[in-house]
């Protein structure tokens, strides 16, 4: 993200002056304005370092204590499959910086207490995935998944603490982003999905009612550009969050069964038939309400009952304004 360094005494911000771009341009004080030229990023001098808990983190993956990944741990930087498959099942705390193309196959396990994020804008990860099993405090961030053969990331086996953030996944086999099997305190936030179709699954199985009490799950700014179903496709979770994503082109939305509990709310749908389903397939009927939302080409939306309560805090952006904020803004090489 980009920061502004404003002054405790002058209430004024640091700036570039007249938008310059030159060598030496001159930077001073001004008014506040939030202009681009006000706004800085802060880039690690060394390699990393110890890293701070990461800003923007919003929803289930705050609650818990938290979600700090590698922060306080050494930074490594990857650049083959074998050096990421030591890195990830590693039992220390650590940032893993991908540098360039690592291709594979199959799933693979990540321990507990990782960042994973990608180096510049064309870090990737092609032909397997990231298994999360039983996994704590986890981000993964500004990565590019494609071509995997199995999921790209599944998050199983009372994992908690994840964050999925800022990644664009393509052109896969399964599921794009599944979570199952108790897992919990999560969010997936800031992605782009396209050229795929079964996107996101939460929840195992209809008879997996282990899932009772937790899958409860963020899923906001997210970009759903013309893939098919699961956006997500919920069982038991409850209170499950979905704000703020823009879906575009999409066979079918949202769908809520075997009582899950499921809060739509400011998103922007496009050419959707179908916003959201209320029961799908031969799984019984979830709750959901919808609210806020803008609509363009597309259906009407399903809805039963209600939810639990979000117990968290967050920004919430008109439903209107969505589509021209997530495509300038989801997905890898974004932040």
């Amino acid at each position: 993200g980009y920061y502004r360094f404003v002054n405790r005494f002058s209430g004024k911000a640091l700036d570039v002056w007249e938008w310059s771009t030159a060598d030496g341009g001159r930077i001073s004080q001004y008014d506040d304005l939030n202009g681009w030229n006000q706004q800085f990023r802060l880039v690690p001098a060394d390699g990393g370092g110890n890293p701070q808990p990461p800003g923007g983190l919003e929803g289930w993956a705050t609650r818990n204590g938290g979600t700090t990944g590698g922060a306080g741990g050494a930074t490594v930087t990857v650049s083959s499959a074998s050096q990421l498959d030591a890195a990830l099942t590693s039992t220390a705390t650590q940032t893993i910086r991908v540098s360039g193309t690592i291709s594979w196959s199959g799933m693979h396990r990540v321990g507990s207490n990782k960042t994973i994020i990608g180096v510049g804008s064309g870090a990737t990860i092609a032909g397997g995935g990231l298994n999360l099993n039983g996994s704590h405090n986890v981000i993964i961030r500004n990565l590019t998944f494609r071509d995997w053969d199995d999921d790209a990331i599944n998050i199983q086996e009372g994992s908690t603490n994840i964050w999925v953030d800022h990644n664009t996944f393509t052109n896969g086999y399964d599921g794009a982003v599944d979570i199952k099997r108790e897992s919990d305190y999560i969010t997936v936030s800031w992605n782009r999905f396209y050229n795929h179709g079964k996107t996101m699954l939460l929840g195992h199985s209809d008879n997996h009612t282990a899932d009772i009490g937790h899958l409860r799950v963020s899923y906001h700014h997210n970009w759903f550009d013309g893939t098919g179903s699961r956006h997500p496709r919920v069982r038991f979770g409850n209170p499950v969050h979905v704000y703020n994503n823009y879906y575009y082109n999409n066979d079918y939305g949202v769908a809520s069964t075997m009582n899950a509990g499921v809060l739509v709310e400011g998103n922007y749908f496009e050419n959707v038939d179908d916003p959201t389903h209320v029961g799908y397939g031969s799984s019984d009927p979830g709750s959901l309400v919808a609210r806020n939302n803008h609509f363009v080409g597309s259906g009407t939306p399903e809805t039963a009952g209600s939810t639990a309560s979000i117990p968290y805090s967050y920004h919430l952006d008109s439903a209107s304004s969505v589509k021209s904020i997530v495509t300038a803004g989801a997905g890898a090489g974004r932040i």
